[in-house]
């Protein structure tokens, strides 16, 4: 298991400079914006605007916190993403644009270079004990609650926002029910 916590997320500009990304995790290490293989992140969206665009990346889009954005994806009727919807896959280098539904919102932003990775993002719940088997290619868990997991001998507890990455099977345990996303890479 390797466990990155939400505070030691890496801050940065986002590429259109139009507001800030918490960078989560990027393959490979300390690649930029313009050479990552993968990269997941968390995005605070204060502004209606344009999304950056990324030639030859794949984009899914999953609403965190707040009521949510519409988003207009060229060539695709418009479609308003809430807490409550199920995660978007789109084409990063489609021209995009997106509109608050009420106020500010965090989105969890997953890409990967389509000719290189594929991707697969996936909302959880958890309830008392549920064993996860890591199936092979990159797996990881973005909780958005208090989580425990057990692997082998080694136990960690996971607040809000923290993620793992996990190779094998793990026990998750929470005392009430807890919401997560569940991101897989796979080699094209």
């Amino acid at each position: 298991m390797h466990i990155v916590r939400s505070e030691d997320y890496r801050r940065m500009r986002w590429k259109n400079g139009d507001g800030e990304t918490a960078e989560i995790a990027v393959f490979p290490p300390e690649a930029g914006l313009s050479d990552f293989d993968w990269r997941v992140s968390m995005a605070a969206v204060a502004a209606d605007g344009p999304f950056s665009s990324f030639p030859g990346i794949d984009r899914t889009l999953s609403i965190l916190e707040g009521e949510g954005m519409t988003l207009e994806i060229e060539g695709k009727p418009a479609i308003t993403l809430t807490t409550r919807s199920d995660p978007l896959a789109f084409p990063a280098d489609v021209p995009t644009t997106a509109a608050l539904v009420k106020g500010p919102i965090v989105d969890l932003n997953v890409m990967s270079r389509r000719t290189r990775w594929t991707h697969r993002v996936e909302k959880w719940h958890v309830e008392g004990q549920h064993h996860f088997d890591a199936p092979g290619g990159v797996t990881m868990i973005l909780t958005l609650g208090n989580l425990r997991v057990d692997a082998g001998h080694h136990a960690v507890e996971l607040r809000r926002h923290d993620c793992i990455f996990i190779e094998d099977v793990v026990l998750l345990t929470t005392d009430m029910p807890v919401e997560g996303y569940l991101v897989r890479f796979t080699k094209s």
